[in-house]
Formats: structure tokens, sequence, C-alpha cells
């Protein structure tokens, strides 16, 4: 079972366990128009705050349906049918969890799955995409962050709930299925036919952009992100002088809260990270940094967008209230709630909604999201064509020898052509260097020496292009 999953030991705080069972087999049982109910049941029950006429109203709807519906029903299906709906009517993230859906959400958090690669949320009734996973089936198929998914194959998402959405698209490896998608801005919905795949996810990769200035990019928070980041710095380090860093949290629906944690320690000191809060004013939980700063004060630039979610808001909260780094880009998505898995009877679970992420400064990341420091709202830029006639226009010119031996990088687009986003943000990290340089603040880091081979392991190596 995932790691979060607690039992819960007192959850009825209201009315004891066997006074609730007592009075929901007594309305079950005489929920007919003519049964007279308990009159020392429904008294023990009023006096502890529990709801007796909705209760009896729920046993009566059972028994009619049981009696006089068109068709034989299965009276548990109804039953667990109720407990779907009083979920779905909390809040978008609440829901109750099958055994094999249990065995999924495992496998998610471990980084393998199958499916599109889409996390998903409900908005209105509709499924919109919170953000695709990196270079899955629906990142490949142009599925962008806010667009909305009104038809799975022949079934309209409007009455779903998003557990069964989630279930229609996710499905064996190698199978086909057709999306309807309506993106911002579009008058109409578009088809996309999408093959299912073995989702497999490598949450970190990095690589220098320039001599100097690293790249880490984190596309989902995993149980084993905080040390994959933590060796993915090292190896720069060891092949190179760093100077700085971005971190791209872009599109990163979020994952597990330790692997948000462990991510944001890396950078900090001491202090806060995040706390949350339950209903209680006793149920807090601080998480707090340990000392140790792995680029050591280095500069460093969290770039996000409305992808950004969860576990990602959480990083960059943290490590802009503790002005460690500076945020860049666009609102985040704003999921500041905690779900915890609370194994129930028959092998099932309940998803439920326990308390609310806070930033160190106290900010609620609930439906506020991220700001970032810099807003940079442009997505993609065109560069224009330089007409003037230089020495490389003439013909038979001679070749440049450090060109050739650079094996013609000078060829590729402008990084501010294929991500402007990612420009910039290098731009503010060589800004901030450059600050910190002429005021007399910046000491090159210690750079560790270069690791043995022998340490890495070559299927993750993450010193790559992405």
């Amino acid at each position: 079972m995932p790691k979060n999953f607690r039992f819960p030991l007192c959850s009825f705080s209201l009315l004891s366990v066997p006074v609730l069972a007592a009075f929901v087999l007594t309305a079950l049982t005489l929920a007919t128009p003519t049964a007279q109910a308990d009159p020392a049941t429904d008294q023990q029950a009023s006096e502890q705050g529990v709801p007796v006429a909705d209760l009896r109203a729920f046993a009566e709807v059972l028994e009619r349906i049981r009696a006089d519906y068109v068709g034989k029903v299965d009276e548990s299906q109804l039953i667990q049918s109720a407990i779907r709906g009083m979920l779905m009517d909390l809040d978008p993230h609440s829901a109750y969890l099958s055994p094999d859906q249990i065995k999924a959400l495992e496998t998610v958090t471990t980084g393998e799955f199958g499916g599109l690669g889409l996390e998903v949320t409900m908005e209105n009734g509709l499924v919109k995409v919170v953000s695709p996973i990196d270079d899955s089936p629906a990142d490949r198929a142009g599925i962008k962050a806010g667009d909305l998914i009104l038809k799975i194959d022949d079934t309209y998402t409007k009455g779903l709930s998003l557990q069964d959405a989630v279930e229609k698209i996710r499905g064996k490896a190698g199978t086909k299925i057709t999306l309807s998608i309506l993106g911002k801005g579009d008058s109409k919905p578009r088809d996309v036919t999408l093959t299912r795949e073995r989702i497999q996810v490598h949450s970190v990769k990095s690589r220098m952009l320039e001599p100097g200035f690293g790249y880490l990019r984190i596309s989902q928070f995993q149980n084993n992100t905080g040390e994959e980041v933590g060796k993915a710095i090292r190896k720069l380090q060891a092949k190179h002088q760093l100077d700085g860093l971005i971190i791209d949290l872009r599109n990163n629906p979020g994952g597990v809260l330790n692997g948000a944690v462990e991510v944001a320690d890396l950078f900090l000191d001491s202090g806060l990270i995040v706390y949350t809060q339950g209903r209680d004013a006793g149920d807090r939980s601080n998480y707090t940094a340990t000392p140790g700063d792995i680029l050591h004060g280095q500069p460093l630039v969290v770039l996000v967008n409305g992808g950004s979610a969860s576990a990602s808001e959480i990083v960059a909260g943290a490590l802009q209230d503790q002005k460690r780094a500076i945020i860049v880009g666009t609102r985040t998505f704003g999921k500041g709630s905690v779900q915890t898995v609370l194994p129930i009877t028959g092998g099932h679970a309940l998803k439920l909604t326990t308390a609310r992420y806070y930033t160190p400064s106290g900010r609620s990341i609930q439906a506020q999201g991220i700001t970032p420091d810099i807003a940079i709202r442009v997505e993609s830029v065109k560069v224009a064509e330089d007409d003037t006639v230089h020495e490389s226009d003439l013909p038979r010119h001679l070749l440049n020898p450090d060109h050739q031996a650079a094996g013609g990088d000078a060829d590729k687009a402008p990084l501010a052509a294929r991500d402007y986003p990612l420009s910039q943000a290098l731009d503010i990290l060589k800004g901030i260097t450059l600050s910190q340089r002429t005021l007399g603040d910046y000491q090159p880091a210690p750079q560790p020496a270069p690791q043995p081979a022998a340490t890495d392991n070559p299927d993750q190596d993450t010193d790559q292009s992405q």
C-alpha cells in the first residue's frame, strides 16, 4: 500500500461506532412506509448530532429503488454509488477507491503506470487537464494545461466523476483512445486519437544551458525525487563550474509531499518549508529544513506556470518566502489541499481531503497559487530574420574551424525561439550573478571532486539534453 496510508482510530468524534451502526441498521431495516422508528435510537442519535431525518430519508430512497425501480438493482452497488456521490460533492480531490484504484495510485507515486500521461481535475463538471507528463502520448499529441476533455471515446465527460473519467482514460498499453479536446481560445473541439503506453516517469533531468548556468527539470514529485535531484546537481557540479541554477517546474502536477519537502530542503539551511493545517487548531504539521544548501547560496531561479500544482507550489512557495529563489513565469494552479488515503472495510479506501497547505509566511496555496516575482506571459516568440549579408553567405567561403569542432551547434535555433520563458529565466539568472559579482557578494561555490564513473547509474544519466 502507499506509504501515506493512515488507519483512522477515532473517526467518529460526534457519534460512537456502535450507536451509528445501530441507527443505520435500524433505518435500513425499517425503511418502509409503514415501519415504526425506534424512539430510543432516534433520541440517542439526535443528542449526538446525527441528522436522523436525512439518514432515514436515505434508507427510504434505497427501499423505494429496491421495490419499484424498473429493473433489478444490486443494493451493494447502490450504496457504493451513494458513497462515491457523497465524496464527489465534497471537493474535486476526495474519492472512494476500489482495490484496483488503490493499486493504481501506488504505481503513480512510484513512477510507472499505464495510460496517456495526463494529470486531470474537474472544473464545472468537465475534465480539465492540469498538465501532460513529459514525453507521454498526451504531451506528444499537443495536449496542454487548461485543455478541457469533452468526450472519452463515445462517452461525454459531463456528469462523470473524476475517478470514472480517469478509469476510462487508462487502459492496456497498445490500445487506442479518442479524446475530444477543447483548448483555450478554440471555437470548437478537436478529436485526438492516441495509443496508450506504459508510462515510466523519470522525474528529474538536467543539463548545462551555458557555461556556468545549469538547468534542472522536475516533471513530477515521486518518492525518490529528492534523492534524484541531489544526484543530478552533484553530477553537474562534478563536471562543470556551476554559478547558478534554473529549476523548471512548469506543467509539474505535483505528487508526493515528502518529495517536495526533500527538494526544497536541498536549497535551504533552516526554517519552515511548508505546514499543513487541518480542521482543528491542533491539527497542524510543520516541515522544516535541515542544515546544508547543496548550491552553497548560489543564485536560483524557479520557472512555473499554470500547470505547476500541489507539490510544485510547495517548493516554489518555500523558496520564495525564504528569499532563496526568484520565481519566474505565470501564476500556478492553486491546488493547496492535502489528501489522505484511509483504508476501510472490504479492501476499499477513502481519498479524503484532510488539510490545507500553507507557505512559510502563512499564505494558503488553495485556489490562489503562487504569484511569480517576475511575470512572463509570452509563451513563444519568432526570431526576426537577419537580412544583412555576412561572410558566411558568400559562395566558397572558408569554414570556421571552431564551428566545425563544435559539431555545428551554432546552427541550432536560439533558446528564445525554442523556449522563450526559459530564455528569460536564464537572462534573469545571469543578471543576479552579475549583480552579485559587481557588488562583491559573489563567492564561487566549492566544486566537489569528480566522482568515479562507477558510481553513476547508466540507466539514470540525468546529464542529457531534454
